[in-house]
């Protein structure tokens, strides 16, 4: 079988969940099992409850862990939604990686690259929404809000203009030729396509991208698995502070104001701690043989063991 896609942080996702040994590892972007099958094969009493909201992923992930038997179940959804469906007990790790994967990324029809002839972008194929509606329909002032929001694009003004004034004449069909559009307003400087943060920005609202991470903070927030280690991969930086922050509210003992002159709540409110205070980044070797990895940041928190048992 060949595997179309090369998990980031392999080696430091696995060594991450090194603490676990039995219970359920929940995958919420389980895509092609990269993570999931090296986690199987690593801890053997471990098993697998894998989402995913891209069918043709789950297919393909199906015949991959195959091997593994009882041990693995796959459900379709988005993980904000299905993860409080889970009646699986003890869940003892929990691994999301935000990024899209090499093989939505690369197959055209998909939408997602930039020469691509499809305007598409979503990673469920049966939503309503696609890029195609969001690019010819949404107003100027919501295009605006939405690149320099989600993409942080400098020019954001300037490129919801350039979109305006394009589809005002005929409707934009294809990534490709919002991709030009783009490089008019900002031509290409080194290695990375201008049209990036554009295209990002525009994927985040097709699927709700950050709603669904604050979704499943909140869900674990209210879950609080006990002992449970949750490994979180970002890549860009509005993904990385809802993690980090979230991180830190979790791993703070007093909740008192900080004008406050003594502590009055406690002081023993942490919902557990953070392993490292500072996010684990891919290796030159493997940004080396993986470019899509150089923005990739790994966030680790273990819930202390006065938690739930969920």
């Amino acid at each position: 079988m060949k595997i179309p896609h090369i998990p980031v942080l392999l080696q430091e996702v696995i060594e991450g969940f090194a603490g676990v040994s039995e219970g359920y590892f929940v995958d919420c972007t389980l895509g092609y099992a990269g993570h999931s099958s090296a986690i199987l094969e690593q801890y053997p009493g471990v098993k697998l409850l894998g989402i995913d909201r891209d069918q043709e992923a789950l297919e393909f992930s199906s015949g991959r862990l195959e091997s593994f038997g009882e041990r693995v179940k796959l459900y379709k959804g988005s993980f904000a939604a299905v993860l409080p469906q889970l009646h699986e007990s003890p869940i003892t790790a929990v691994l999301a990686d935000f990024g899209v994967s090499s093989l939505q990324l690369d197959r055209e029809e998909r939408g997602f690259g930039f020469m691509s002839e499809r305007l598409d972008m979503r990673m469920d194929r049966d939503a309503a929404l696609s890029a195609y509606e969001v690019v010819n329909t949404y107003s100027r002032e919501k295009l605006e809000y939405i690149l320099g929001h989600y993409g942080e694009v400098r020019s954001f003004k300037r490129v919801a203009g350039a979109i305006a004034e394009a589809r005002a004449k005929s409707p934009i069909e294809s990534a490709r030729e919002l991709s030009e559009i783009v490089m008019r307003i900002m031509p290409r400087i080194g290695k990375i396509h201008p049209a990036t943060l554009v295209f990002q920005a525009i994927r985040i609202e097709v699927n709700s991208e950050l709603d669904e991470i604050e979704g499943l903070l909140d869900r674990l927030e209210a879950m609080r698995p006990k002992g449970a280690i949750v490994g979180l991969i970002t890549f860009h930086s509005l993904e990385d502070r809802l993690v980090k922050n979230r991180f830190y509210k979790w791993s703070k003992s007093c909740i008192c104001d900080p004008q406050a002159h003594r502590c009055t709540c406690g002081g023993d409110n942490a919902l557990g701690k953070m392993l490292g205070r500072k996010p684990i980044t891919a290796s030159g070797e493997e940004i080396a043989s993986n470019p899509r990895s150089r923005s990739a940041k790994l966030r680790i928190f273990r819930f202390d063991d006065t938690g739930k048992d969920i």
